[in-house]
């Protein structure tokens, strides 16, 4: 049956260095689109991302909310390219204080950025409201890498009530860890936002690193991919304990794997 698939990538190659993250954020969407589904993808404004050579613009009528992030606005850029090999037309979310003349989780020197969990927050904030102004209403929401990780606890608590994310289903990918350090001390009261309440972190441990957001975003989630070979077990132990539909590392060739367990997640 065909589905509406809404992938929220950490990277997608060309538009950042090829890693097994955006060669996966590229191929993942291609390959399902391919197989007949309708899919829309998002990815953050990295500061690394050439706009001229990627071809990138700013869609106004997307653009122009304020995000409150710890009582601070911050202005929601939305940008649009296409892929033109494989037809895929990709959302960057973008913001001065987050993305603009800044790399991605760490700087120049190899620093993680201490505010790497803010950061996550606003794109998860970005992405969702751009979906609902797209008046597009996604069957399943498949989130790879870290970056990602708030969306399904927002999915599940701030926008449960939104039409366009009433009945969708989430998927999150793990893959191995590349964070250095945690995401900054405040991230459980940036967190908090319309039903996604303080006391839905109690369970977490207050220095909120890799593995504590991946557990987030596994409790929330309806089904949990295991995207490599090097994932950290415990990770994957934590979703076959808590009975999270977990499918293991299928390898290269994923496609029918990844559609099957869609399909599974939908209760087809």
């Amino acid at each position: 049956m065909t589905k509406k698939i809404l992938f929220i990538n950490q990277e997608i190659s060309p538009y950042v260095p090829e890693s097994e993250l955006s060669l996966m954020g590229r191929k993942l969407p291609q390959a399902i689109q391919e197989k007949g589904h309708e899919i829309r993808t998002f990815m953050p404004k990295w500061g690394n991302i050439n706009e001229r050579r990627g071809q990138l613009h700013e869609v106004i009528r997307l653009s122009g909310m304020n995000l409150i992030i710890d009582d601070t606005d911050h202005p929601l850029i939305i940008k649009v390219a296409s892929i033109q090999a494989s037809r895929i037309q990709v959302y960057f979310i973008d913001n001065d204080d987050y993305f603009a003349k800044r790399l991605m989780a760490a700087d120049e020197n190899g620093n993680d950025y201490t505010d790497n969990g803010e950061r996550a927050i606003f794109f998860a904030r970005g992405v969702l409201e751009t979906v609902k102004k797209l008046r597009w209403v996604p069957d399943i929401i498949h989130c790879q890498g870290w970056m990602s990780s708030v969306i399904p606890l927002y999915v599940k608590t701030a926008y449960h009530d939104e039409p366009s994310f009433t009945n969708t289903k989430v998927v999150t990918s793990l893959f191995a860890n590349e964070l250095k350090n945690d995401l900054g001390e405040n991230v459980k009261k940036c967190l908090e936002f319309r039903d996604a309440t303080a006391d839905l972190f109690t369970k977490y441990k207050d220095s909120f690193d890799f593995n504590e957001l991946e557990k987030l975003a596994i409790d929330y989630s309806d089904g949990v991919i295991e995207a490599g070979n090097n994932v950290d077990s415990e990770l994957i132990q934590y979703a076959e304990s808590n009975n999270i539909p977990l499918l293991k590392y299928p390898g290269e060739d994923f496609t029918e794997h990844y559609e099957s367990f869609y399909d599974k997640i939908c209760g087809e």
